[in-house]
């Protein structure tokens, strides 16, 4: 792997950290070993520990007394409220956004939905990933309420844990490429509550999907 350059150390650090365990590289409840993950950076414990505290305060991480850091490992409960708040968030930035987004913004996210589509097609899981996130944000941004915006980005961590830990069926795959399309005609037409229905129900499947695996514990 790449060594560190530049940046502040430890925000590159935790960085590196949240894509291993957004991937599965680094799994829930697993151990984190600080000395792997100083070799394999490049680093010294201390930028290191840093990073593990930023991570902790985001909820990806727990601290164990006298036995380090490992990777959180949710409970069903804890999916569950993650989802509900999520789909009550992205619900109420739909409604805003139909008021609110430009034309240049829709055409920003047509442009996401189609490279978005063609990484399914290709089944590039992170790639797919990377677009399907971009459009949220863009959503949630084009609602142009900061305050949205900050409780969604302080969530949006914890969800993509969970969604690189689900198991995708192809049922979830069509339903969620179907969903995507279904938001981009809501947008294009402004039509505000028909979007927030279907992002409510979205992170509904995303539950569904999240309920099948073995990352959470009862």
């Amino acid at each position: 792997m790449e060594k560190i350059q530049q940046r502040v150390l430890y925000q590159e650090a935790a960085d590196r950290i949240r894509g291993l365990i957004e991937l599965g590289t680094l799994a829930p409840g697993e151990k984190i070993s600080e000395k792997g993950l100083c070799e394999k950076f490049g680093i010294s414990r201390t930028p290191l520990r840093e990073a593990l505290k930023v991570l902790k305060s985001e909820g990806l991480i727990e601290m164990l007394p006298n036995r380090g850091a490992r990777v959180t490992q949710l409970t069903a409960k804890d999916v569950e409220h993650t989802y509900n708040i999520m789909g009550a968030l992205e619900g109420l930035s739909g409604e805003a956004a139909c008021q609110n987004i430009s034309d240049a913004e829709v055409a920003h996210i047509r442009a996401l939905h189609i490279t978005m589509v063609e990484h399914f097609h290709r089944n590039e899981l992170k790639e797919y990933f990377r677009a399907n996130q971009q459009i949220h944000e863009c959503i949630m941004l084009a609602s142009k309420n900061d305050l949205l915006l900050e409780i969604f980005s302080n969530l949006s961590q914890r969800i993509k844990q969970i969604r690189y830990s689900s198991r995708m069926t192809d049922d979830y795959w069509h339903k969620a490429v179907n969903d995507h399309e279904n938001m981009l005609e809501a947008l294009q037409d402004r039509d505000g509550k028909r979007l927030g229905n279907i992002l409510r129900n979205h992170l509904d499947h995303k539950l569904e999907a999240a309920n099948l695996t073995g990352m959470v514990t009862d």
